[in-house]
């Protein structure tokens, strides 16, 4: 056994193990799904960060720099721009709502502000997009288990998928809390070990930049292959309005805790956004032609690091992508159980029942993501198609549930359907590459659901409409 493979077990069975200490403080849903409304700035900003550094974060975006260069930092550049938006407006006005309502999903939101079927519209939807990021996330893990220890893609996936599973469903949102804490700690301090030691054996700045086989775009920062400022359409909105962060705010306990925890994780991933890219791009020199742009990072650190360090870097990669998978298993489970079991099969049941359905549906979707997982061809390809398709459905409804006074089912309706029928469309019509480079299905089907709300919004006379299922911004308490 390799002193690397020794130390990703043992720190996956203490993850597991603190799950599973903490998961005992569980007693009902509000601490399963919201925490009991009490994280303060610092957990909610360790397990926003955890959930925001992730696949696409580590592997996904030094795969975009091996390949493109200095334009990939707008992956993960583009999700600290849309957070700043999530801490300063879109999430202190959601979770005053959800504290005065008592909502506990983005489900409970939607239909507390437009209905029941755009809730069962938008949990449908979201169901089969997130299961595209949590394949992402186990995808990642079996390149850093290949890696170390050359096992096939799908036991990697499967361990990975154990380990998140057993210490999330301990405890939803109050584990992943405290267990993300531990991560974000070995995550930081493995990247910032690592760093220096990858760029000394690039053979520093000047070899780096010189490196003969880089593309001839690989130090622009707007563009540079199918990079760059395109990522911001894309992955901004969806970290304005993802379920899984908007309903990691629903536990925070006052304005002042989104405001601060959520806005350091914004600065965070601003200038994290670099570190992947680099190190890409120093895999680059040092491993030129790899089979697949995903081993990049692993490659990089098993073999151009001394044993200690690299152990601790996989480490640190290994909790990137098992903090994320967690916030997405808190999607799944919260969603399937809130927005769908309780709402639509057996209104009637009970706290414990719907906690059980809970912790059954997140190990459902762990088995689906894995399936999906094994289908899927690499990191970016399976997160693209949840980005996209959270960006196009959930970004005008909420937006527009939060701040327009008139918004209503019907208008909620057209946005989502719209949207989403012109993003397949251009999806399908263009295998995903959208127009000229910057018109891609993403932008297209955001621009199509904004219009879709206006064209319905314009359709029907003044106040039609907002009683049915709708509520007005008026004296809701949206507002403090």
């Amino acid at each position: 056994m390799t002193p690397q493979l020794a130390g990703l077990l043992l720190y996956s069975a203490g993850l597991v193990a603190l799950g599973l200490w903490i998961g005992r403080r569980v007693h009902g849903t509000s601490d399963f799904f919201v925490a009991g409304r009490q994280l303060g700035p610092g957990l909610l900003f360790s397990t926003m960060l955890a959930a925001n550094i992730g696949a696409g974060s580590t592997i996904g975006a030094a795969s975009l720099g091996y390949r493109d260069g200095l334009s990939a930092w707008w992956w993960v550049g583009s999700a600290g721009i849309g957070s700043i938006v999530l801490a300063f407006w879109v999430g202190p006005a959601i979770r005053r709502i959800a504290q005065a309502h008592d909502l506990r999903t983005v489900g409970d939101f939607l239909e507390w502000r437009f209905g029941a079927d755009v809730r069962a519209i938008v949990t449908i939807l979201l169901w089969f997009g997130t299961l595209a990021i949590l394949a992402g996330q186990l995808i990642a893990v079996a390149w850093i288990l290949n890696v170390v220890v050359g096992i096939p893609k799908w036991s990697g996936c499967l361990i990975g998928a154990v380990v998140m599973t057993a210490y999330f469903t301990a405890g939803g949102l109050l584990t992943s809390a405290w267990v993300n804490l531990v991560e974000l700690v070995v995550l930081l301090a493995g990247f910032a070990v690592a760093f220096p030691i990858a760029l000394h054996a690039a053979g520093g700045w000047p070899a780096l930049t010189a490196a003969a086989t880089a593309p001839p775009t690989f130090w622009h920062f707007t563009q540079g292959g199918g990079s760059g400022v395109v990522y911001l359409a894309m992955l901004g909105p969806a970290f304005i309005v993802s379920p899984g962060l908007l309903q990691k705010i629903y536990g925070a306990r006052d304005d002042r805790a989104v405001r601060i925890g959520v806005g350091a994780n914004a600065a965070v991933l601003l200038g994290f956004a670099f570190v992947p890219t680099l190190l890409g791009m120093m895999a680059q020199r040092l491993h030129p032609g790899l089979p697949a742009n995903d081993l990049a990072l692993p490659m990089l650190l098993m073999h151009d690091m001394p044993a200690g360090v690299g152990s601790l870097a996989l480490a640190a990669l290994f909790s990137a992508e098992v903090s994320t998978a967690d916030a997405i298993l808190f999607m799944l489970s919260t969603s399937l159980s809130q927005d769908l079991y309780r709402r639509f099969i057996r209104p009637d049941a009970t706290d414990a029942t719907v906690l059980r359905v809970a912790r059954w549906a997140a190990v459902a979707g762990g088995a689906g993501g894995v399936l999906l997982a094994l289908a899927a061809e690499s990191v970016i390809g399976a997160l693209t198609i949840f980005y996209t398709l959270l960006s196009v459905s959930l970004f005008v409804p909420i937006l527009a549930g939060l701040y327009w006074r008139r918004a209503a089912r019907v208008d909620a309706l057209a946005a989502l359907g719209i949207g989403v029928g012109c993003l397949l469309a251009v999806q399908a019509a263009t295998a995903g590459q959208g127009f000229g480079g910057l018109w891609t299905p993403a932008l297209i089907g955001l621009i199509a659901s904004c219009a879709g709300f206006l064209v319905a919004q314009a359709a029907r006379r003044p106040g039609a409409g907002e009683g049915t299922g709708a509520r007005p911004l008026g004296g809701s308490g949206y507002h403090s």
